[in-house]
C-alpha cells in the first residue's frame, strides 16, 4: 500500500516542517492540499487531513508529510513565515476544503469567487449547485494593507492611481487580473486575482474512471497537452507498479518534447507581441500550425490530444511519421534562426528585455518557482535530468540556464531549450525500437476489437473497464514530471475502487503567478506586460 512517507500531529507541523527544512534541505514546499475522508472505506482519526510536498536542495528527493487535523477547530498553522509559496498553496486548500492555517497574512478564497459558500472538494458538497457571482470584488481589502505596509498613508493612497491590468484584456494572456497601485507609470504595489476560468478539474476526477480523467489533463496547459497527459498517465502507472514498454516510453519522449517546442513557440512569439513586433510572430507560429499538423495525423486532434493511455499510447506512429517529424524540426530551426536574427543584437528588444522583470534565485525556490522562469534565474533544475524517467539519462542534450533571471534570460532559455528538444527528439528517432505500444495487463488496457467482438472474456473485460474503470491499489501517491512550465505534480489518492479518491495537480503556473506580483513592483507598467508573457503563464493550468 502506498503511503504518504511521514505521518505526524497536526501541532507538530511547523516543527517538523521547519526541522525538514533546515536540518535535511527540503528547501522547496511543492504543494499544499488536504484529504476530506468522509466516504473513506478505512477509519481515520479524524475526516480531514492536510498534506504537504517538499523537495530537498538537491532536487532528487521530495516527501510528503501528512496530519490529521482536529475537526472540532479545522485549524493548523501557516508556514508562509517558512515558504512564501505557502501563502497561495494555503489559500487554495482553505478554498477548496475549509481547512483554516492559524497566522496567514491574507486568507481568503483565490480559486472560488467571494460570494462562494461552502468548500467544493468536500465528500458532502452538492455538486449540482450553482453559485453566481453577482458582485465584482474591488480588491482594496487586499490592496489598502499592502500600501501601508509600504509606508503610504491614507492620504497618499488616494493620490495613487488604481488600475486593472485584466482580466478582459489582451494584456493580461487569459484570465487573469492584476490590480496595480500606480505613481506614474511605475507599479508600487500590485495584487493578483484568479479564479475566472475555475471549472473544478479535480472534482470531476472523483466521478470518472482513471481512463477517462485524461481528456481533462489535456485543458490544463493546453499548449503543451500530451505533456499533462503523460505526467497524469506516469503517476497512475507508477502506482499500479506497472512498466510501460521500450518503444511506448520512446514515442512519449517524443511526442512530449515536441510539445514543449510548440509550447515554448507560443510563449515567445506572443511575448514578442507584446513587445511590438508582429514579425517574430509569424515566423514562429508558421512551424507551430505544421507541428499541429502532425499531431491530428498521428493522435486525431490539434490542440487536445488525449494521446497516452494507462500502460502506453493510443496509436502507433504512422507510416511517413519520420519525415514529416523532420520537416516539422527543420521549420522551427528556420523560425527559431529568423527570429533571431531581427533580436539578438536589437537594441530595442535589449531595453525592453534586459534586467526587466528580474527573478532572483533564491526568491525562485521561496516561491516554488520551477521551469525555464527558474532555470533563467540561473538554477539548473530539470527533472530529466535530475530525476531523469523513460529514458533521459541516456540522452545527450544540455540543461539551459541564464544568468540574471531577467525577461530577456527567460526567452533565451526558451529559444535554447527548442534546440535542446530537437536534439533529444533526433536521438529518439535513431534509437526507436520496434514492439508492442502497450503493455499485455487485461485489467488496465482495454481489448482489441477482434476480441470483444470474438470472445466472451474480451466482450467482459471491455464492459469491466469501461464501467468499473482500472483498480488501482488503495494508497495516497505523487508523482512528477518535467512539464514545459516546470515541475508538473499529481498526488492521487486511490480507495482501491476504478475512480480516484482524490486527484490534486501541482501545477507550476500556480506558483509562478503567485510570485509575479512581488516580481513585477517597482517597475513601469509596460514592463509588467512583458514580464508576464515571459513568464508564460496558462490559465487553465493554475485555474484549472
Amino acid at each position: 500500500m502506498l503511503n504518504c512517507d511521514m505521518l505526524i500531529d497536526a501541532n507538530d507541523i511547523k516543527s517538523t516542517i521547519s526541522k525538514l527544512k533546515n536540518e535535511e534541505n527540503y528547501e522547496i514546499l511543492l504543494d499544499v492540499t488536504a484529504i476530506d475522508y468522509l466516504n473513506f472505506s478505512d477509519v481515520t482519526p479524524s475526516r480531514f487531513a492536510v498534506v504537504y510536498i517538499l523537495r530537498d536542495s538537491t532536487f532528487k528527493k521530495h516527501i510528503s508529510v501528512k496530519a490529521f487535523v482536529d475537526d472540532s477547530t479545522l485549524e493548523v498553522d501557516s508556514l508562509c513565515d517558512l515558504f512564501e509559496s505557502a501563502n497561495w498553496a494555503e489559500r487554495e486548500t482553505y478554498d477548496q476544503y475549509g481547512i483554516k492555517f492559524k497566522g496567514h497574512p491574507n486568507l481568503k478564497r483565490v480559486l472560488n469567487h467571494h460570494q462562494f459558500t461552502g468548500h467544493p472538494l468536500r465528500k458532502d458538497y452538492p455538486t449540482t449547485k450553482g453559485q453566481i457571482c453577482t458582485e465584482t470584488e474591488d480588491l482594496m481589502d487586499e490592496m489598502t494593507p499592502l500600501l501601508h505596509s509600504k509606508g503610504y498613508s491614507d492620504e497618499e493612497i488616494k493620490d495613487l492611481m488604481l488600475l486593472n491590468v485584466g482580466p478582459s484584456h489582451p494584456a493580461s494572456h487569459g484570465t487573469i487580473r492584476n490590480f496595480v497601485a500606480l505613481e506614474g507609470e511605475t507599479i508600487t504595489a500590485c495584487v493578483t486575482e484568479i479564479g475566472y476560468l475555475h471549472r473544478g478539474f479535480e472534482k470531476s476526477c472523483e466521478n470518472h474512471t482513471y481512463s477517462q480523467i485524461i481528456p481533462y489533463t489535456d485543458r490544463l496547459n493546453y499548449c503543451s497537452a500530451i505533456l499533462n497527459n503523460i505526467g497524469y498517465s506516469k503517476a497512475v502507472e507508477e502506482m499500479l507498479g506497472i512498466d510501460i514498454t521500450p518503444r511506448a516510453k520512446m514515442i512519449r519522449v517524443i511526442i512530449g518534447e515536441l510539445s514543449r517546442i510548440i509550447d515554448h513557440l507560443v510563449c515567445n512569439a506572443a511575448n514578442m507581441v507584446d513587445l511590438g513586433g508582429l514579425t517574430n510572430f509569424w515566423y514562429l507560429f508558421a512551424p507551430r500550425d505544421n507541428a499541429y499538423d502532425l499531431l491530428s495525423k498521428l493522435t486525431g486532434a490539434r490542440l487536445t490530444n488525449t494521446y497516452t493511455r494507462i500502460g502506453g499510447l493510443e496509436f502507433d506512429l504512422y507510416d511517413g511519421f519520420h519525415k514529416d517529424l523532420e520537416a516539422v524540426l527543420k521549420d522551427v530551426e528556420t523560425a527559431i534562426d529568423d527570429s533571431l536574427s531581427l533580436i539578438a543584437h536589437n537594441k530595442i528588444f535589449h531595453d525592453r528585455t534586459q534586467d526587466v522583470g528580474v527573478i532572483k534565485a533564491d526568491f525562485a525556490l521561496r516561491n516554488g518557482i520551477s521551469g525555464p522562469n527558474l532555470r533563467a534565474a540561473g538554477v539548473a533544475h530539470d527533472l530529466r535530468k535530475d530525476k531523469p524517467y523513460y529514458g533521459y539519462e541516456n540522452f545527450d542534450f544540455d540543461v539551459v540556464i541564464g544568468s540574471h533571471g531577467d525577461v530577456y534570460d527567460r526567452m533565451m532559455c526558451r529559444f535554447e531549450e527548442m534546440i535542446q528538444s530537437i536534439r533529444i527528439i533526433r536521438q529518439a528517432m535513431r534509437e526507436l525500437p520496434d514492439g508492442a505500444i502497450n503493455v499485455h495487463a487485461p485489467g488496465i488496457l482495454l481489448p482489441s476489437k477482434k476480441d470483444v467482438y470474438g470472445n466472451i472474456e474480451g466482450l467482459m473485460n471491455q464492459f469491466k473497464l469501461t464501467f468499473e474503470g482500472t483498480l488501482v491499489p488503495k494508497g495516497e501517491y505523487y508523482s512528477s514530471t518535467e512539464a514545459t512550465n516546470g515541475e508538473l505534480g499529481f498526488f492521487i489518492v486511490s480507495d482501491g475502487s476504478g475512480r480516484p479518491y482524490k486527484v490534486k495537480c501541482r501545477p507550476p503556473c500556480f506558483y509562478s503567478l503567485a510570485a509575479y506580483s512581488k516580481i513585477v513592483e517597482g517597475g513601469m507598467l509596460a514592463d509588467a506586460v512583458v514580464t508576464m508573457a515571459s513568464m508564460n503563464f496558462i490559465a487553465g493550468e493554475f485555474d484549472r
